[in-house]
């Protein structure tokens, strides 16, 4: 079947993930929504699955049993993108016949074929986030929306949003920034805490790792810290060697976020955990093997504590 394209965005979304008992995206323990759809192509991306809006094929060649086992799939693509891999007897996918009508994935019997995503109604998601309330209270946790990039689906986020608001959910967003002012605005006032990608200062560099320039991004916050003093904002940096590693470019983050309302300051190491989803969909990891020096990343944290200051004034 191919993915639903028409449906009330209002009511329902797209999903690829739902993590239970999360501490790492929000305050106390959360339960982490991510949705499918991002504008930006980050170099270093865990999540690849997610920059389209609809389910996308992956293919794990570790399940899979075998085509004289099995061979369903072969039968059902209308396109022949599936045949024989000499090798090994399993099969081959040629991603770039592959239309992704994920109709080899309904036929899989051991899940080597499956889609990243699914079509959710707002009431499924909630519903989902509630059955962990229980750890809320105690924990002063909550829902953060996750993605790709929540702003994607911007009516189905903010739906999420004013429903988990109703049941007394806190609520989280975490983002990349990248969007129309009016949607970062009208989100906000659904917010308890924002988690705020701010990757480097420089645009050209911004736009040469990520895809897009980040004048918008950085224009967007301060706009959010002077209409919303209010909510949290946490500043998050993904290190990332050869990108944004050296204290110039931490500096240079510290200098833009100092002084505004209620905003905290967050460095994450870089990863390479989500690799292996590049391979099951037939793409290419430009990142190779790079990894963060341990030293170096240390040596960036002392910065933080050094040079910036959490200010929760509120002007």
């Amino acid at each position: 079947m191919n993915p639903v394209t028409n449906f009330d965005t209002k009511k329902y979304g797209y999903v690829f993930n739902i993590q239970h008992y999360s501490v790492h995206d929000g305050p106390g323990i959360r339960t982490i929504v991510f949705l499918k759809g991002c504008p930006l192509r980050c170099q270093w991306c865990s999540n690849p699955e997610s920059h389209q809006l609809t389910p996308t094929l992956a293919y794990n060649n570790n399940k899979c049993i075998g085509i004289d086992e099995c061979g369903y799939c072969l039968k059902v693509c209308p396109v022949s993108a599936i045949e024989r891999n000499e090798e090994d007897n399993k099969i081959k996918i040629s991603w770039q016949v592959c239309d992704n009508c994920l109709k080899c994935s309904e036929v899989c019997p051991s899940n080597a074929l499956t889609p990243y995503g699914k079509l959710m109604s707002v009431k499924e998601v909630i519903d989902a986030v509630e059955a962990d309330s229980v750890f809320y209270s105690r924990s002063e946790g909550g829902i953060t929306l996750s993605g790709g990039e929540p702003f994607f689906q911007m009516n189905f986020a903010l739906e999420l949003l004013k429903e988990a608001k109703k049941r007394r959910i806190n609520t989280a967003i975490e983002t990349t920034g990248y969007t129309n002012w009016t949607n970062l605005e009208t989100l906000c006032q659904y917010l308890d805490t924002i988690l705020y990608d701010i990757k480097c200062i420089d645009s050209g560099k911004h736009k040469k790792f990520t895809g897009v320039s980040n004048e918008k991004v950085l224009d967007n916050f301060k706009k959010m810290c002077e209409a919303f003093p209010n909510i949290v904002k946490i500043v998050r940096t993904a290190i990332v060697p050869g990108f944004n590693d050296t204290n110039e470019d931490i500096i240079e983050i510290i200098n833009f976020i100092d002084g505004l309302a209620n905003v905290q300051y967050e460095l994450l190491p870089y990863h390479r955990l989500g690799q292996p989803k590049y391979e099951y969909m037939g793409r290419k990891y430009v990142m190779g093997n790079v990894k963060l020096d341990d030293n170096k990343m240390q040596t960036l944290i002392t910065l933080v504590k050094n040079q910036f200051f959490f200010t929760d004034k509120l002007s």
